[in-house]
């Protein structure tokens, strides 16, 4: 049977490798000039973009893992799934940045980030059901108004650049307003192991 420890380690080096993939695929400046390095701003900051949201991940995902005390086949596989939808994001980000933020690579790019958050509460929800008695990630959740919040902000920025050019600094915001939100490490689950440790 698969342990915890093994999960997350393989969980941290395809995350790691998604992260090189993504600087691996930045493309250089043609010349010495600092005009040439500004002509890739598209492209460094959808990397920029890109490395937040997967750290974002990978440091919720190494939260998730302290509420886990038994791993299950439905678990492996929705931890597959998530990190299928975040192997995606250097793919996405390379087309955003190379098309200068075009309509239809904006799109794309906000439909795999909704896939990627939803990947992640699928992975929640497979972690609770696969220990009925461990109450830790369920307490900590909630009603999840965060995560609803942020499938909202991605449907908003898959349907913003479908009204043409002007939708894309629309869907550029909610983007970017997901990622502020999530920026500071998720204290709920932190808040219940401390009660967890905390002496009665």
């Amino acid at each position: 049977m698969m342990t915890k420890s093994r999960l997350e380690a393989f969980s941290d080096g395809v995350i790691a490798i998604i992260i090189t993939i993504m600087v691996l695929e930045l493309p250089r400046p043609e010349s010495h000039e600092w005009r040439e390095l500004g002509r890739l701003w598209p492209t460094l900051l959808g990397y920029v973009l890109s490395f937040l949201y997967v750290g974002i991940y990978w440091n919720n995902h190494h939260h998730l893992m302290h509420t886990v005390r038994r791993v299950r086949g439905p678990m492996l596989w929705a931890n597959l799934h998530l990190l299928f939808w975040l192997s995606l994001l250097p793919y996405m980000t390379g087309w955003a940045g190379e098309s200068h933020f075009a309509p239809v690579p904006v799109t794309c790019y906000a439909f795999i980030a909704l896939m990627c958050a939803v990947a992640y509460l699928v992975l929640v929800q497979a972690i609770i059901r696969a220990d009925p008695s461990n109450h830790l990630l369920s307490d900590a959740t909630g009603a999840g108004l965060k995560e609803w919040l942020s499938i909202a902000a991605y449907l908003g920025a898959i349907i913003a650049p479908l009204f043409g050019p002007g939708g894309v600094p629309v869907a550029g915001i909610l983007l970017v307003a997901v990622a502020l939100m999530w920026l500071i490490p998720d204290r709920r689950i932190e808040r219940v192991l401390e009660r967890k440790d905390s002496p009665a």
